[in-house]
């Protein structure tokens, strides 16, 4: 009988499975990243639609660092930085990187520098995997709208960072009102709540919730921002 030879097909499977095993061990997923600007905060970045999820993940903070075992010319070794997804990298119709299904980072310059050399292409491979974020002071509540439409953007969450549900209650009201989400880390209301205090209750993806009681003065205007003194871990 001659030597046993395994299928390629199986090989092929096996390779997959074990390094499905490695990556859920280990915590990191691939994706590539390009960079969008020399203007932007460091530690901001947009997502593509997969990652994004409707804007739901607005908030989330991830550690990057490029792949330099598939590109050792652009990649820099042992670097790696923390950024904060702040908006949405949209598709387009010229097979764009942002392109459902395609885990995709556009990064400012300043954090794309921290990882990778300005290449020509200015696209590199990526690893990438979820982390608490760390914020200084409270989280923030940002007021727009005007008249009987409210719209409150909500910064610097701690702990998961990306918010899945949020309520509203003015001094004048005795229960929580749900708030729907207008776009990314923006959430909005129908009910005049002008010259009422306002307090917010937040609940993050991965579970946790906290009330943000009387965190801004009945004489409050719209454009204001307000700190809590409370924050998510």
């Amino acid at each position: 009988m001659g030597p046993f030879i395994i299928p390629f097909v199986l090989i092929l499977h096996l390779v997959v499975f074990f390094s499905s095993i490695f990556e859920g061990v280990n915590g990191w997923f691939n994706a590539h990243a390009t960079f969008y600007g020399a203007d932007q905060s460091p530690f901001s970045l947009a997502l593509s639609g997969a990652l994004f999820r409707n804007g739901e993940a607005c908030g989330a903070c991830y550690q990057l660092r490029c792949d330099y075992r598939a590109d050792p010319k652009w990649c820099l070794r042992r670097a790696s930085i923390t950024v904060t997804a702040t908006n949405f990298c949209p598709s387009n119709n010229n097979g764009g990187w942002c392109n459902p299904p395609s885990h995709h980072f556009d990064m400012s310059l300043p954090a794309f520098l921290r990882i990778a050399r300005h290449g020509d292409e200015g696209i590199v491979p990526v690893l990438y995997r979820r982390v608490p974020c760390k914020r200084r002071g409270g989280v923030r509540f940002t007021l727009k709208g005007h008249s009987s439409f409210s719209m409150v953007m909500i910064s610097n969450v701690g702990g998961g960072g990306d918010v899945k549900a949020a309520s509203i209650r003015g001094s004048g009201r005795r229960t929580w009102v749900p708030m729907n989400r207008n776009w990314g880390a923006n959430w909005q209301s129908s009910i005049d709540l002008r010259n009422q205090r306002l307090s917010f209750k937040l609940t993050l993806v991965d579970g946790k919730t906290l009330e943000f009681l009387n965190v801004v003065p009945s004489t409050w205007k719209f454009g204001q921002t307000f700190a809590s003194t409370r924050q998510f871990f």
